[in-house]
């Protein structure tokens, strides 16, 4: 059995220190097994990627099989960030989860590179899934440079509780906030340092983040999301307080570089007992 079953493609993201994993699901992983959670990561990746054995200690992984890995580079200019994306492995699609992990209580769909077959959403019942959006709202040229995707599907939608993305995810159509805030009961629309905003059912209210020094913003909006899911059963499923929690921690992981921002478990007990 496990608590927090996350689907998605680990990245090798190219950093100045070489090839390190990345994507949502590390952040992720490391993230809910700071929790105390069993984890288990459905994912992609080149058959001898040796990325992968730097997750082991956080989860059971199933990888499917792919002549590469997908990767990631990111460029930080002060105007912004520019992604470019290289190769992609293979999709992820409802028959590829292991019947044993569909029983798992938290589900994280978190797709990086338009992997995560939509569907997948539909295969889960009675049970808490939250998705992070970004990885079904980009696009990319030939070039690999990553722009912004139009997705909406109010059907997939039916099958989520929570979903998060942030301001820079749609700075290219501000309106579709409006509409995911009307078709998901919980919508987290993250803004960094300035916080952010929770919908329930459409109505807005706005939470804040502690004040830190920036270090590197990279992985912080994947632990943010990562810890209000993990959070929500030892806070009673008290999604206020989980936002809480997981904006203390979100808040930790840009004082550290990449990777090494996920929480430690004193962290994680420590922000719990704030709230």
């Amino acid at each position: 059995m496990i608590d927090y079953l996350l689907i998605g493609h680990m990245t090798a993201d190219l950093t100045p220190g070489g090839r390190k994993a990345g994507g949502t699901v590390s952040y992720a992983a490391r993230t809910a097994a700071a929790f105390g959670l069993r984890v288990g990561l459905l994912t992609s990746a080149a058959v001898d990627e040796p990325l992968l054995d730097t997750l082991r200690p956080y989860a059971e992984i199933r990888s499917l099989p792919a002549a590469e890995t997908t990767t990631y580079e990111h460029i930080y200019r002060p105007t912004g960030r520019t992604q470019y994306v290289r190769p992609v492995a293979a999709p992820i699609r409802p028959e590829d989860i292991p019947a044993d992990w569909l029983d798992a209580p938290l589900v994280h769909l978190a797709p990086i590179a338009g992997e995560v077959d939509p569907q997948v959403a539909h295969s889960f019942h009675d049970k808490t899934v939250l998705l992070t959006l970004q990885g079904w709202l980009r696009r990319w040229e030939a070039d690999g440079r990553v722009h912004f995707r139009r997705w909406f599907d109010a059907d997939i939608l039916k099958s989520v509780n929570i979903a998060v993305f942030s301001e820079e995810d749609i700075v290219e159509a501000p309106d579709m906030e409006a509409a995911f805030a009307a078709s998901v009961d919980h919508l987290l629309l993250t803004r960094a340092e300035k916080g952010g905003t929770y919908y329930h059912k459409g109505t807005p209210t706005n939470y804040s983040t502690p004040r830190v020094e920036l270090v590197n913003a990279t992985g912080a909006g994947d632990v943010f999301a990562a810890a209000v899911l993990a959070s929500l059963p030892a806070l009673g499923h008290d999604l206020n307080k989980a936002i809480q929690v997981a904006a203390q921690l979100g808040a930790i992981c840009v004082t550290r570089y990449d990777i090494d921002g996920t929480p430690t478990p004193d962290e994680v007990r420590q922000a719990i007992a704030a709230v």
